[in-house]
C-alpha cells in the first residue's frame, strides 16, 4: 500500500532533519508519496504568507503530514504559523510522548510519559491588545470552552485505554483561576467516572511542576491546557534526555500532523549538525499511526539501539554526561544514514538495548 503524505520542511534546520526522516522512512519500504509544500519564512518570501493556503489544502486532501520546526518571531513579525495551523485544522489535541532513550546520560532514566495538551484555545487563542495608546500596558484573554476541553479529556482517557497506560491526571490552576481553571477542572471531575478502569487524578501546574522532578515515574498520562501542556512537555522532555529526542504529533477529526517538540534552531541551520532523532522519531509515530506496525517497531528499536551504542551520534548526544566515554560527534545526515542501514536488518526479537545508568524496560507498543 502507499501513502500520500504531505511534507512540511520548515524553517532553520527543519529541512535538515525532515530530510533525515525521509531517509529513515525509505528504509522501512513503506511506500510514501512525499507531496512538499512551504510554510514560515520560505513561504513569506515566495507568496508573501507564512502559512499558504496551499499548505491547508494539502493536508485537509493527504489527512497526514509531517512537520519540520517552524520559527515564530519573539515578541513581533509574524504570529505563529503553528498556532495558526492547529486553529485552521482544529488539530486539537497535541500528543508529546517522553520517552528515557536518551542513554548514559538520562537523569530519569523511567521516565515514560505522555503530555496530552489541549491545542487550539487557552491563552495560545491570540487575544490580545494594548489597553493604552503608549503600549505600556497589554491584556491577553485565556479561552477555554467546555466543548473543546471535553474533547481533550476524553482523547487521554481513551488514549490511555487503547495504549494500556495506568493513569491519567489532569492538570490545572483552579485554585487561582477560578473560571477557566474551574471549568477544566469540572469537565475532568465528571469526565473521570466514564472511565471507571483508568485511575485518575488532578494536580495543580506548579505542584505537577515539582512532582515531576521528584518522581516522574508515578506519573503517566498528563492532559492539560494549552499553555501549560506547553510547558509541561518541555519539562518532560528534559526528563528523558532534551528536546532532541522528543517527537510529537497534533490530532484533529481524521488528521494527524507530526512534528518534533523542538523549534528551528536558526544558528545551527545549515551545519548538518542537528540531532534528527525527534523528527525520525515522529515518522515512528506516524507509521503506528498508519498502521504500520511492525516499520514504526523498526524504527523505534533502531534508534534506541543507535543511541546505546554511542557510536554514530550528534554532538547533544556525544556530550560528556551523555556518554562515559567520549566519542567523536557526528553530523545529522551521518546518523540518519546509520539508523537507516539498520532498519531492514534489526532483530525485533532481542532484548531492548539497556545503557549503563538504566533505561525504561521497553516501548509498550513493542511489548504488546
Amino acid at each position: 500500500m502507499s501513502y500520500r503524505v504531505t511534507l512540511i520542511p520548515g524553517d532553520g534546520i527543519g529541512p535538515e532533519v525532515t530530510k533525515a526522516a525521509q531517509v529513515v522512512a525509505a528504509a522501512t519500504r513503506v511506500s510514501i508519496d512525499w507531496e512538499v509544500v512551504e510554510a514560515g519564512e520560505k513561504a513569506i518570501a515566495s507568496v508573501g504568507t507564512p502559512l499558504p493556503d496551499a499548505v491547508l489544502d494539502s493536508v485537509r486532501k493527504n489527512r497526514v503530514a509531517l512537520k519540520g520546526p517552524i520559527t515564530t518571531p519573539i515578541g513581533g513579525g509574524f504570529r505563529s504559523v503553528n498556532v495558526a495551523l492547529r486553529q485552521q485544522l482544529d488539530l486539537y489535541a497535541s500528543v508529546r510522548p517522553a520517552r528515557a532513550i536518551a542513554g548514559e546520560g538520562t537523569r530519569f532514566p523511567e521516565t515514560d510519559l505522555i503530555v496530552v495538551r489541549e491545542a487550539t484555545e487557552g491563552l495560545y487563542s491570540g487575544v490580545e491588545h494594548w489597553i493604552d495608546r503608549e503600549h505600556t500596558a497589554a491584556e491577553s484573554t485565556a479561552v477555554v470552552t467546555r466543548k473543546a476541553t471535553d474533547r481533550i479529556l476524553r482523547f487521554a482517557f481513551e488514549l490511555a485505554r487503547r495504549d494500556h497506560r495506568k493513569r491519567v491526571t489532569a492538570v490545572h490552576k483552579a485554585n487561582i483561576l477560578k473560571t477557566t481553571g474551574g471549568l477544566f477542572q469540572t469537565a475532568f471531575r465528571e469526565m473521570a467516572p466514564q472511565y471507571p478502569d483508568i485511575p485518575s487524578d488532578e494536580r495543580l501546574i506548579d505542584n505537577m511542576c515539582m512532582q515531576l522532578v521528584k518522581k516522574p515515574e508515578e506519573y503517566d498520562v498528563i492532559v492539560t491546557t494549552n499553555l501549560f501542556g506547553d510547558i509541561l512537555s518541555d519539562l518532560c522532555a528534559g526528563l528523558a534526555g532534551g528536546l532532541g529526542v522528543a517527537p510529537g504529533a497534533l490530532y484533529g477529526d481524521g488528521l494527524a500532523v507530526f512534528e518534533p517538540v523542538h523549534g528551528s534552531a536558526p544558528k545551527y541551520a545549515g551545519q548538518d549538525k542537528a540531532d534528527p532523532v525527534a523528527e525520525i522519531l515522529c515518522v515512528e509515530r506516524m507509521l503506528r499511526y498508519l498502521g504500520e506496525t511492525e516499520a514504526a517497531d523498526r524504527v523505534f528499536r533502531v534508534v534506541w539501539e543507535t543511541i546505546a551504542e554511542k557510536k554514530v551520534v550528534t554532538y547533544d548526544l556525544a556530550l560528556p554526561g551523555y556518554t562515559q566515554t567520549p566519542v567523536p560527534a557526528s553530523s545529522c545526515s551521518a546518523m540518519a544514514a546509520e539508523i537507516a542501514r539498520k532498519v531492514p536488518i534489526v532483530d525485533l526479537a532481542a532484548p531492548l538495548p539497556r545503557p549503563r545508568g538504566g533505561g525504561p524496560g521497553g516501548d509498550p507498543h513493542l511489548e504488546a
